[in-house]
C-alpha cells in the first residue's frame, strides 16, 4: 500500500499517514508559470495499491485537476489499483437539474475521475447519497457520525437533554442517525430560500424549549442558515445552541458571521484545510477524521468490510 497526497490538505494526509504508519509517497505536485499542474512520482509504484488523498475544496478546479493528473500519472506508472480518497467531494451540491439548461456537474466530475483511471473512490458525507451511483466504479461513502458522537459525549457529559436539530428537511435522515446514536431527541428547522445563498427560518418542528440544541449538517458554506436557525431556536427557548458540520467550507465571511451569532461554537472536521480566520477563531473548532479515513483505507487495502466501522 502507498499513500500519495496532493496539495489540497497535506495536514490531513500526514495525519492519515501517521495513523497507518505508512509514509507519504515522494512526489512533486507543482505548477508551471501559467498555473498548469505538473506531477512527478518519485518512487516506484508498479504493481502497488495506491491511495490518492485529495479533497476537491477551494480552489475546487485546481484541486480537481491535481487529483485527475495524479491518477493519470499513477496509471501510466503501472500502479495495480488506484483509490481516489476525496474527504470532501466538491460539486456535490450540483447533483440534479435545478432548472432548464443547467448541468449536473457532480455526474460530470464523477465521469472525469473514472476516465482518469481511478479504480475506486473513498469519500465522506456526500451531500446527496445518490452521487454514489454517479460513479461507474466501487464507491465508499463514509459518515462522520462516530467522530461527532465521540466529541459530543466528551463535550457534554450528560446527553439526556440534548436535541439534535436538522437545519432543513433534506438533512433529517442525517440528523436522525446521530440522534439515534446519542439516544437524543430530534427537531427540524422549516426554512425557505427567497434567493440563492439566502435562507429564512419559517418554523421549528419539535420541542426544544429548555434544551441544549446541536445543529447537525454536512456542509457549512456562508453559515447564514446555521446562524439564522440558531437565533430562531434561542427565541423558541433553547438554553444553548452549537453546530456540528462535516465539511467546513466557510466562505464569504462565514467565520465572522459565526462569531457574531448566538451559537456557542461551530465544530467541523478537518476534511477541508482550515483557513487562517478559522484557525484563529475561538468560535470554530476542528475534530480530526484522520483515524476514520485511515481505518477505512486499511480495510480496503486488506479487502475487509468498511461498513462495519459504523455498526
Amino acid at each position: 500500500m502507498k499513500l500519495l497526497s496532493g496539495n489540497a490538505n497535506r495536514t490531513l494526509a500526514t495525519a492519515i499517514s501517521d495513523y497507518l504508519d505508512v509514509p507519504l509517497t515522494r512526489a512533486q505536485v507543482k505548477r508551471f508559470k501559467d498555473m498548469e499542474v505538473f506531477v512527478t512520482i518519485d518512487e516506484n509504484v508498479r504493481g502497488e495499491d495506491v491511495f490518492v488523498i485529495q479533497p476537491t475544496s477551494y480552489p475546487a478546479n485546481d484541486n480537481l485537476m491535481e487529483l485527475l493528473i495524479c491518477i493519470d500519472a499513477l496509471t501510466r506508472a503501472s500502479a495495480r489499483r488506484i483509490t481516489a480518497v476525496i474527504p470532501y467531494f466538491g460539486y456535490a451540491r450540483q447533483d440534479r437539474k435545478t432548472g432548464g439548461r443547467t448541468p449536473i456537474s457532480a455526474k460530470l466530475v464523477a465521469n472525469l475521475i473514472c476516465k482518469a483511471g481511478a479504480h475506486r473512490v473513498l469519500t465522506m458525507d456526500l451531500h446527496a447519497g445518490q452521487i454514489q451511483g454517479f460513479f461507474d466504479i466501487p464507491t465508499d461513502n463514509l459518515i462522520a457520525h462516530p467522530v461527532m458522537e465521540r466529541d459530543i459525549r466528551e463535550r457534554y457529559k450528560d446527553v439526556s437533554d440534548l436535541v439534535i436539530v436538522s437545519p432543513d428537511v433534506g438533512g433529517v435522515v442525517r440528523a436522525r442517525q446521530l440522534a439515534d446514536r446519542l439516544n437524543a431527541r430530534l427537531a427540524i428547522v422549516d426554512k425557505r430560500r427567497p434567493a440563492p445563498g439566502e435562507s429564512e427560518v419559517m418554523n421549528i418542528i419539535g420541542d426544544i424549549e429548555g434544551h441544549r440544541c446541536i445543529l447537525f449538517d454536512d456542509i457549512v458554506d456562508s453559515a447564514g442558515t446555521l446562524c439564522n436557525a440558531a437565533k430562531a431556536m434561542k427565541d423558541k427557548g433553547a438554553t444553548a445552541v452549537s453546530a456540528y458540520v462535516s465539511h467546513g467550507v466557510l466562505s464569504n465571511g462565514a467565520v465572522g458571521r459565526v462569531e457574531q451569532s448566538v451559537m456557542d461554537e461551530l465544530v467541523v472536521t478537518d476534511s477541508i484545510e482550515a483557513l487562517e480566520d478559522a484557525k484563529n477563531s475561538d468560535s470554530v473548532r476542528q475534530v480530526s477524521v484522520a483515524p476514520l479515513i485511515g481505518e477505512a483505507i486499511r480495510r480496503i487495502a486488506n479487502e475487509e468490510s468498511v461498513s462495519k466501522l459504523f455498526d
